[in-house]
């Protein structure tokens, strides 16, 4: 007989018409995800097209896709600013170390991309995406992150892609990196501190 014990980390609920992804915590009880998610990569180049048309470019720095949840707010935003804009992903050439300064000590770029299928789930073969931020939500509140990273590093070094539009996303990982990041880390998370 299966037991909540025998579940693996992530487990889908639920007999209700909305599911919603859950997460364990230490003591085992099931958490719901509420969370902005942000997908980052590290990258030599990339760039958007939407009909044909680039829209936007950048060379060295980081590509991020980032996932509305229904339930976000300022704080998810603020947390997901801050934690993109520090992560420590790239080499320090005068000291040889490889993971040792974020994107602002390099003065790179950063290009946006809204990406609500983060949020997607299957039933059977069909994605659903219905515990992600829905889209007259969803604008102005992109549009309120993509302004906080320009407020919080330099608006010139930040780049976006066309919300709501059928966009074409090139790049060229360099690595590969690729770190995932969501505003309220799971409770068996332990996080290293800030300044570490």
């Amino acid at each position: 007989m299966n037991s909540v014990a025998n579940l693996p980390l992530f487990a889908a609920s639920v007999s209700t018409k909305r599911t919603t992804l859950f997460r364990f915590s230490n003591n085992r009880k099931l958490h719901p995800i509420r969370s902005m998610r942000a997908v980052v990569q590290r990258v030599a180049s990339a760039s958007v097209q939407v009909d044909g048309r680039t829209v936007s470019e950048i060379g060295p720095g980081l590509l991020v896709l980032v996932g509305l949840h229904e339930s976000d707010s300022d704080a998810d935003a603020e947390y997901i600013c801050r934690k993109v804009l520090n992560m420590r992903l790239f080499p320090n050439e005068s000291t040889g170390k490889a993971w040792d300064l974020n994107v602002m000590q390099k003065n790179y770029e950063v290009l946006l991309v809204s990406q609500f299928t983060l949020y997607g789930m299957l039933k059977g073969n069909k994605p659903d995406f219905h515990v992600a931020m829905p889209p007259q939500r969803a604008k102005p509140f992109y549009a309120s992150v993509v302004e906080r990273f320009g407020k919080s590093y330099n608006p010139d070094a930040i780049k976006d892609g066309v919300f709501g539009a059928m966009m074409k996303v090139n790049l060229v990982n360099d690595g590969p990196v690729t770190m995932q990041i969501d505003s309220q880390p799971s409770k068996n998370t332990v996080e290293a501190s800030e300044d570490s």
